[in-house]
């Protein structure tokens, strides 16, 4: 194989077409990523130390930069050692998206999996790469890491896993059946113009996922009015995010379950969870996985995250450590 030509940095890339899980079709599908650290090749020139990084729920390409204590020189994951990958999902700007794409309501459904192989299309085509080394995600990111590693089970050596489930159901089914509830209810949302009912309904949907924003102890610490400033600073920052992409994003979240599927699973494995996190538990989302999963360890840790949402993840840089010794 020869080598493609690429740079370090931020980019986009246009894939000519991708084909839904449900059917449709797309033309010039846009693609916007993050590469970092130095690739190395095995004796056919594949990249062999390719690592994908999947942000969560509101977040992008970008997000890898949450986690710079652990590529810094000398981390675990230095860059001089690693080739490392951040994609903006489907459905989210300025990657391909309802509102990107101008279709609005009229964009296809896609799925978990849509997601996953809108990133494996960009990794083939525009890197030639068609076996990672690994790949780690957090929340809705997680769900993609296990997707991945479920539907393609021989295409990455090891998943790294933080604060996330391999299903939909009981609270979250709840919030998120809250969240299609909020945004059916809007006037406007069928019309494809914004407007005040659309505004207010951004409203509820953010302060509706504020509640699950920080930890259980955060919340207890902070007073009712020092929740109202932060609650009104986390709807604002957001208020312009589109319904569109929102609600498909919400829509994929409501079909997500991979409890038949976990077997499948060769990579090995290693899992985070906090144990004071209010939307994902460690009993009911994280314990279960380590019979349902081969070859997968779990850590429970209790969260360091501050108002700001910061969480210094290089307090996991020992047990990351001894975890990539096996692949050396």
């Amino acid at each position: 194989m020869n080598k493609l030509e690429f740079h370090e940095g931020y980019g986009t890339y246009t894939i000519d077409e991708f084909e839904f899980e449900y059917g449709r079709t797309l033309e010039n599908v846009q693609v916007e990523y993050l590469l970092m650290g130095n690739p190395q090749y095995d004796e056919n020139d594949n990249i062999s130390n390719a690592i994908v990084y999947c942000h969560n729920f509101n977040g992008n390409y970008s997000s890898v930069g949450n986690l710079f204590e652990l590529n810094k020189s000398g981390a675990v994951f230095d860059k001089e050692d690693y080739f490392i990958i951040s994609i903006t999902s489907l459905g989210f700007p300025e990657s391909c998206s309802p509102s990107t794409t101008g279709l609005k309501y009229n964009f296809p459904k896609y799925s978990i999996k849509d997601r996953v192989n809108f990133k494996r299309q960009f990794l083939k085509e525009r890197l030639g790469i068609e076996k990672i080394h690994g790949i780690g995600g957090s929340g809705l990111g997680g769900y993609e890491v296990y997707t991945w590693a479920c539907e393609y089970p021989d295409e990455m050596d090891f998943i790294i896993v933080n604060s996330s489930s391999y299903k939909t159901n009981g609270y979250r089914y709840v919030i998120s059946k809250c969240l299609d509830s909020i945004i059916e209810s809007s006037d406007d949302f069928y019309n494809g113009l914004y407007s005040e009912s659309i505004s207010r309904s951004m409203v509820s949907l953010n302060r509706l996922l504020y509640s699950n924003y920080f930890s259980k102890k955060i919340f207890q610490e902070m007073s009712n009015d020092e929740i109202d400033v932060l609650m009104d600073d986390f709807v604002d920052e957001r208020l312009f995010n589109d319904i569109y992409d929102f609600k498909f994003r919400n829509d994929a979240i409501l079909d997500y379950n991979l409890e038949d599927k976990l077997g499948n699973i060769l990579a090995k494995t290693l899992i985070f969870s906090s144990t004071d996190d209010i939307y994902y538990s460690p009993d009911f989302d994280t314990l279960p996985l380590k019979k349902l999963i081969s070859n997968s360890k779990i850590i429970l840790y209790e969260s360091t995250m501050d108002f700001t949402g910061f969480e210094d993840y290089s307090r996991f840089e020992e047990d990351l450590e001894l975890f990539m010794n096996q692949f050396k």
